[in-house]
């Protein structure tokens, strides 16, 4: 772990321009001098390497090596210069190969956990965010205020075109605002992409003519990097309200590919799955917080955040929350994201969800639409009481004596 360069890395209380470094925080979980540990890290991804080589001159080390800033505790600030990124070739990818990259190979580290990153002004500029955001989906969904109200179609997978639609138009008629496909269905030989955009098309407007109640459906056009905007063109043009991005899986630039396109109108819905794979380890991997951040950057209008505790996820009140303040951070130099909490979700949950996000959120149930004793309708009628009992602030003890889908949804799983 003795690395010539090592000690050079070393800058402890110096101060750093935040306009000229991405400045990253990582924890360390190691038997070394945390010292060592951090110079480690800032020397495997800046300019160094096992040993020192005649081709590092001070020139290059002085302009390119990353820079440890400050230890406290267990936690090491490490500063890269802003030259060391390349984002017209390169973006979200080389980023992550150079804060999250041949690091949590390191073999004297027992762990190390990516838990923030800060970027100066002149990178985030070259991104250009939400296009639609959450004052977007807003405008386009006539709900200014009161959190969006959604379900997944469950089974998650098997149901035909017809079947899905039937699913759609219940839940519409039942007042819920979205819809999603589940990220396990792509274009499966029972219900194809193409038949399945087009039925749930036709019963998102027979609701509306029924009723003028808006809604939208995420389609999941998750694929190969260089079909992706072609699939989203398709599923647009075929009467899509919204498409569905599984992040980890395809990419943030598949993100960031949809949402530049100008041919998609569409808001962009990001799924996170697998992302439990690297996030959810507590001294190893990297946060949700910092996915939250570039799926900002790459233009997600809404993300998967976490269920804060209260749904069937891993996660704590106070990590979803760090992940919902990158969506909505002014800080950050665009729109913000409608921060999205599902899995595990069901009416009388919602309650002590919105006292810990406010209404700010999309609510999302599967499960807890589907599995109502009334069906599909009688679970979305539940959710969207539970949401206007939790907007007005009135205790569903109460609200529940007069409103009969939610008091059978607390009396199943309440």
């Amino acid at each position: 772990m003795s690395m010539e360069y090592s000690d050079k890395y070393l800058h402890l209380g110096e101060p750093v321009d935040p306009e000229a470094y991405v400045i990253c925080k990582y924890k360390i979980v190691t038997d070394l001098d945390m010292k060592q540990a951090a110079a480690a890290i800032a020397t495997e991804q800046s300019t160094g390497t096992w040993t020192g080589v005649s081709t590092l001159n001070d020139d290059i080390f002085e302009r390119y090596h990353g820079r440890v800033t400050a230890i406290e505790g267990d936690v090491a600030t490490i500063a890269y210069p802003e030259e060391d990124f390349s984002l017209d070739i390169g973006g979200v990818p080389q980023i992550l190969s150079v804060i999250a990259g041949n690091l949590f190979g390191l073999e004297g580290l027992k762990g190390v956990r990516l838990e923030d990153v800060d970027f100066p002004k002149s990178m985030l500029r070259e991104f250009k965010g939400p296009k639609f955001g959450i004052p977007g989906m807003r405008e386009a969904l006539k709900r200014p205020a009161k959190p969006l109200v959604g379900t997944i179609v469950k089974p998650k997978i098997g149901l035909p075109p017809s079947g899905y639609a039937d699913y759609i138009y219940e839940s519409g008629m039942g007042g819920l605002t979205n819809s999603k496909d589940d990220e396990t269905l792509s274009n499966q030989r029972f219900c194809p992409l193409e038949d399945r955009v087009v039925a749930i098309a036709e019963a998102i407007d027979l609701v509306k003519q029924e009723t003028g109640h808006i809604m939208m459906h995420a389609i999941n056009v998750s694929t190969n990097g260089e079909r992706i905007v072609e699939v989203g063109e398709r599923a647009q043009e075929l009467g899509a309200s919204e498409l569905m991005v599984d992040v980890i899986t395809c990419g943030f630039a598949a993100v960031q590919a949809l949402a530049e396109d100008p041919s998609i109108k569409l808001p962009i819905h990001v799924h996170r799955t697998m992302h439990g794979a690297i996030t959810r380890n507590k001294d190893h991997g990297v946060s949700m917080r910092v996915f939250s951040k570039l799926v900002r950057m790459c233009g997600g209008d809404a993300l998967h955040v976490g269920t804060f505790g209260v749904g069937k996820m891993k996660g704590s009140p106070k990590e979803d929350l760090a992940n919902q303040d990158a969506c909505i951070d002014p800080k950050m130099p665009y729109k913000p994201v409608m921060p999205v909490a599902s899995g595990g979700m069901h009416p009388a949950l919602i309650e002590p969800l919105v006292k810990i996000t406010g209404t700010n959120i999309q609510i999302q149930a599967g499960g807890g639409v589907a599995g109502h004793p009334r069906g599909v309708r009688g679970g979305a009628l539940a959710m969207v009481q539970a949401v206007d009992a939790a907007f007005e602030g009135i205790p569903f003890s109460e609200y529940a004596q007069t409103h009969k889908e939610l008091r059978e949804a607390i009396a199943k799983w309440g």
